[in-house]
């Protein structure tokens, strides 16, 4: 279970595979995180420029300038940071569950305020809804992003969560 949030490292982790792709400056890193996310997750500038800070202290990013933006702090990877960028993705490759518990955790949410008699949301003209049909529009578009990133059809699992874990190798969540 995790407490809140993305899991912890992945905006360096990002930040890193994105200086690896190019130079970039801080706002550009937002937006383009921001533009992974389908815009619905930007990371904010107190987190991602302090880890440009960091990075620079380390030995792993450098500033370059340029004449064309003399006044914008670009950021370089060097050979160190492509070493920690090699450990990060390791790390990183650990961390799909996390994934999953941020995505499931507020998802479930999101259908207790929809579904349990505690909460008493009113619906507001114009604006989205805890019920049914937002639930269902939810679910559909991740279906149809599995669809999209993975270019299959989305089928439904019959198994039970357990015979998932089983048939992954992987141990149950913790509940």
């Amino acid at each position: 279970m995790r407490k809140s949030g993305p899991p912890k490292g992945l905006i360096a982790y990002m930040v890193l595979e994105l200086l690896e792709e190019k130079p970039r400056y801080g706002y550009e890193i937002l937006k383009e995180i921001r533009d992974i996310s389908g815009g619905h997750w930007e990371p904010s500038y107190g987190s991602v420029y302090p880890i440009l800070y960091k990075f620079e202290e380390k030995g792993w990013a450098e500033r370059i300038e340029r004449e064309d933006e003399p006044d914008r702090k670009y950021f370089e990877l060097t050979d160190d940071g492509r070493e920690e960028l090699a450990e990060r993705r390791e790390s990183v490759a650990g961390k799909a569950k996390d994934f999953a518990d941020v995505i499931l955790g507020f998802y479930h949410v999101y259908a207790a305020v929809s579904t349990d008699e505690r909460f008493e949301v009113p619906e507001v003209a114009g604006e989205w809804r805890f019920d049914e049909a937002f639930s269902s529009w939810v679910v559909e578009q991740v279906a149809r992003h599995h669809e999209a990133y993975f270019d299959t059809d989305f089928e439904r699992l019959a198994e039970t969560p357990e015979e998932f874990y089983e048939r992954q190798e992987v141990a149950a969540p913790d509940e």
